[in-house]
């Protein structure tokens, strides 16, 4: 956890750095920080993924956005205050999800619970959303067509994700088929 503190401040901040870019940046580390404290409390699984693709998409969905930063950052005003918006909505987005998510949260795809509570009342993958809410603002704080790929690559990561996850709670939750049925899976009235 205080590695990804550490990570994410000298990888994405400087003492000279604008605050827009400081908050952005520790905003990030308390998310990573929060992921990790999570891992530590969770409830055990009933069941897990089968294969190594699951678990691969799992650690290249979690770890891809960090290497964004290291194409450097912009310095322009409005994209860095934009960045700053992106990432704290993102934020309270992720801490909203969590709160409700709790102990069923897991990196790779795990079936504890379908939680229906929170943002989970509207679609079923609030937290994959507000994730890539927040790394759109980090590819704003560091614009270029490699972050831009990067982004780019990685929905197409957790698109995978979601559907990896939701054959497990298919099969291991029988409340997921009415709790599908009834939801869209990240962005109402389009998927």
């Amino acid at each position: 956890m205080l590695l990804a503190f550490v990570v994410a401040m000298k990888l994405g901040t400087s003492l000279a750095d604008p605050w827009p870019s400081l908050l952005s940046s520790l905003c990030l580390a308390i998310f990573y920080t929060l992921l990790g404290l999570l891992v530590m409390v969770r409830a055990p699984a009933k069941a897990q993924a089968d294969g190594m693709w699951p678990r691969i998409a799992a650690f290249v969905g979690t770890y891809l956005p960090w290497t964004i930063s290291f194409f450097g950052k912009t310095d322009a005003a409005l994209p860095n205050l934009v960045s700053t918006v992106f990432v704290l909505t993102g934020m309270v987005m992720m801490l909203v999800t969590i709160r409700h998510l709790g102990r069923s949260f897991s990196l790779v795809p795990q079936a504890r619970s379908v939680v229906q509570t929170g943002p989970y009342r509207w679609i079923k993958h609030p937290l994959y959303f507000a994730e890539e809410i927040a790394i759109i603002g980090v590819v704003l704080q560091n614009l270029s067509a490699a972050a831009v790929v990067i982004l780019v690559l990685h929905i197409g990561v957790q698109v995978c994700r979601i559907l990896y996850e939701e054959e497990l709670l298919r099969r291991t939750c029988p409340e997921y088929a009415s709790y599908e049925a009834s939801r869209w899976r990240l962005i109402p009235f389009v998927w």
